[in-house]
């Protein structure tokens, strides 16, 4: 059987403590064909352009202004001619030389046409707890029959570190030419299910994602997250605020779990965030 094509788009904006490390994790993986790799600069100012001019690497430079998660993304994936679309985000951090392979291997492009990577934090704050509820340790396959057990969850799905069958993304149009802030995963995922494709979470296939926020960023998170929601309406019907509450119990649950008792001073106030940021972008 002829080995599939992979084309990887990475959006990069002042990514000069990220780029070093990720592309050469990227060159390093193996039992995979990489026809391209494909960087979007947004016109930074920490030398992030000036590393790729050294070291020669390909690259197409774009204004602040003409950025956007999901038609950058999607602009170069019309373009592409490879088989299967990778997009990795510039701070996953990739310890496996089979990453790739363990990523895009089961993407058949009849049932299983997209996949996504587990995603662990480095760091002991609440993202350890917030993480296992995404992307627990078991390999999960969705479709439309699961949406009454997931609800939401069913069209959960990370471009951090995520594959879809070429095709099927131009054949579903991708997010349909909208400038979208946040959540453009959940948007062609909702797509890919609706229109009767698999999606697979692939547990052992990992990436090392982590950061620290601060309050007010979390807050405008998911202000962003609230705005998406509250234009893409027909999500609300799938269980947007249980999933919150969920997520909310799973985390206190945990905490108690491990004794880490000194992140219960945060915790209130991270779950606050993110309920009237939701709230204030919903408005």
């Amino acid at each position: 059987m002829k080995q599939k094509t992979i084309d990887i788009i990475c959006p990069l904006y002042n990514a000069a403590v990220f780029i070093a490390p990720l592309h050469a994790s990227l060159l390093n993986q193996k039992k995979v064909k990489v026809a391209n790799i494909r960087y979007v600069l947004t016109e930074s100012s920490d030398g992030t352009e000036e590393y790729l001019k050294e070291n020669k690497i390909s690259y197409k430079k774009i204004k602040k202004n003409e950025f956007s998660h999901s038609l950058t993304r999607e602009k170069e994936a019309m373009k592409s001619t490879a088989d299967i679309l990778v997009f990795i985000s510039q701070d996953a951090v990739i310890t496996d030389d089979l990453w790739l392979h363990k990523l895009t291997k089961d993407i058949d492009g009849k049932e299983i046409v997209a996949t996504y990577s587990r995603q662990i934090t480095k760091y002991k704050n609440l993202e350890k707890y917030t993480r296992e509820v995404n992307y627990p340790a078991k390999s999960i396959v969705k479709s439309q029959k699961d949406i009454e057990k997931y609800g939401l969850k069913t069209f959960f799905f990370s471009d951090v570190a995520s594959a879809i069958d070429a095709k099927v993304f131009k054949k579903l149009k991708g997010y349909d030419g909208k400038k979208l802030p946040i959540s453009e995963d959940m948007y062609i995922a909702y797509k890919i299910i609706m229109a009767g494709y698999n999606i697979k979470y692939c547990a052992d296939s990992v990436v090392y994602h982590s950061h620290k926020f601060t309050l007010r960023q979390i807050y405008d998170r998911y202000k962003l997250t609230g705005q998406f929601f509250k234009e893409n309406s027909y999500l609300d019907q799938y269980g947007t605020t249980n999933s919150g509450k969920k997520l909310a119990k799973y985390v206190f649950k945990r905490i108690l779990q491990d004794h880490k008792y000194h992140l219960l001073f945060r915790y209130p106030f991270d779950m606050a965030a993110r309920l009237f940021g939701m709230k204030a972008g919903k408005k």
